[in-house]
């Protein structure tokens, strides 16, 4: 019983909160693969203690595994525009990760419409 009652509370939250989801296709240099999932090993601990970061996921493509995807979540799109990106502390993530890409990615903001 206390199990579902968890799923049950979750799903109202996550639905109760507005969240902003930031979307970045990152194309990692052929061969770099393995030095980029590393580098973001590191990097992910410096996103994950900035305020308004909710969580992230990394995935990597099936048919293009050059090709990643970064989902993270956000309380506010300042938060990630003016905080995170204005901090210090993104100056060792873009020194860890930014070398990279080739091209740079584009980052786009999303607000949550349906969940299931």
């Amino acid at each position: 019983m206390v199990g579902w009652l968890m799923v049950v509370l979750l799903a109202f939250v996550r639905d109760a909160v507005p969240v902003i989801l930031e979307h970045a296709l990152l194309p990692v240099k052929p061969g770099q693969e393995a030095d980029f999932e590393s580098a973001f090993t590191e990097a992910k601990e410096i996103i994950a203690h900035m305020p308004g970061f909710l969580g992230l996921t990394l995935s990597r493509c099936r048919e293009r595994p050059g090709t990643y995807l970064l989902l993270v979540e956000w309380a506010t799109e300042e938060d990630h525009t003016v905080g995170f990106r204005g901090s210090p502390q993104y100056e060792r993530w873009r020194g860890l990760l930014h070398r990279f890409y080739e091209p740079f990615p584009v980052v786009e903001h999303f607000d949550r419409v349906q969940t299931a």
